[in-house]
């Protein structure tokens, strides 16, 4: 572990939810950031104190930077080995359980959030008028608040295109759109069912995957008109969720606040089995179109038709579960195992 507490460097947008997700870990475990908001939009005023930043080898957001062997600056970009990444480096008020069974179901669900959440965070964006409307509108002016119009304009008409043209990577389209809905809505009831009991998915505390759901919700819950006005509707208790964990700098924790796996409430066991009935046979199905190199995948999931283009990175995710599973303990297997057990997640490790 570092000594002190150096300030990280990222690049992200408050429409990004990786940026919020990653923003909402980093104020929870007091590591001290400095946040560069992306521009496509040139600013004199701005530009002139920003430093020449090094490309990320996939431009996504966040963009963290960091020094490498050499004293150059590198990119970064997945936040899942990032949150690992900051485990080792800052100590104290850590996100990924102590118990490595319950750190194994926490990595699951937060892959779930990442992963699956975000086809409807994408779906509920671009595929209805009014969203597609406000995304277009707001997410080139955090970029650019005094830029006159004549400069947003064309920058938001690519944004919806662009954005637009990536459905087809998310698997929104008229085939999958009852299925994304159908299961956002089952999800935002069984994370409101599973608040009553206790305040984060892994307990009295939060773990990555209650980061990796908020970052999807805040986009869902706090701007996207349409999934917002569901979550209002059906479980403002969600929605109160989302504004909470926005910051949790002065939210107190032990280690005795994690979850209990050997006695989970049947809450987390609903979530899991929707896990298991949506994400699990779409994981499969996408591994398998990847590697016979399938231009579509096209399979059938939760009853219904699915079509969408294999996604290369979401293969690389089973994979990652997969090794996460067989590098347990046998004992700390057999104990996911035992609350993975009746939820269909347990395919992802027989096949």
């Amino acid at each position: 572990m570092t000594e002190g507490r150096k300030i990280q460097e990222l690049m992200g947008a408050p429409g990004s939810p990786y940026t919020r997700k990653m923003l909402g870990v980093m104020r929870f475990r007091h590591i001290p950031y400095r946040l560069e908001r992306q521009s496509r939009i040139a600013n004199a005023s701005e530009d002139r104190h920003r430093k020449q930043r090094v490309q990320a080898k996939v431009p996504l957001l966040p963009t963290f930077y960091f020094e490498d062997d050499q004293g150059g600056e590198i990119a970064v970009t997945d936040s899942s080995p990032l949150i690992r990444r900051f485990e080792q480096e800052y100590e104290g008020r850590s996100i990924i359980p102590s118990d490595p069974a319950l750190a194994f179901i926490d990595m699951l669900l937060e892959d779930y959030g990442d992963e699956w959440l975000t086809k409807a965070m994408f779906h509920y964006r671009w595929h209805y008028d009014a969203d597609i409307k406000k995304g277009g509108d707001i997410l080139p002016r955090w970029g650019g608040i005094s830029q006159p119009e004549d400069q947003v304009r064309p920058i938001s008409e690519f944004i919806r295109a662009r954005q637009i043209a990536r459905l087809s990577y998310v698997g929104s389209n008229e085939v999958t759109k009852a299925t994304i809905e159908d299961s956002f809505k089952r999800f935002i009831h069984l994370l409101d069912k599973h608040l009553t009991e206790q305040p984060f998915l892994m307990g009295e505390r939060p773990g990555a995957s209650d980061f990796a759901v908020y970052g999807q919700l805040t986009c869902l819950a706090l701007f996207d008109p349409t999934p917002q006005a569901i979550i209002l509707a059906e479980c403002p208790r969600v929605y109160a969720w989302v504004e909470t964990v926005e910051e949790l700098s002065g939210y107190l924790v032990s280690d005795s606040d994690w979850l209990d796996l050997d006695n989970p409430p049947e809450t987390l066991k609903s979530i899991l089995a929707e896990v298991g009935r949506i994400y699990a046979p779409y994981l499969m199905g996408n591994a398998k179109a990847v590697m016979e190199k399938a231009d579509k995948l096209e399979m059938e999931l939760d009853g219904k038709p699915w079509v969408q283009n294999p996604f290369v990175y979401q293969a690389k995710c089973l994979q990652w579960l997969r090794e996460a599973y067989a590098g347990l303990q046998v004992a700390d297997r057999s104990r996911v195992d035992g609350v993975l057990k009746d939820t269909g997640v347990m395919q992802l490790f027989e096949a």
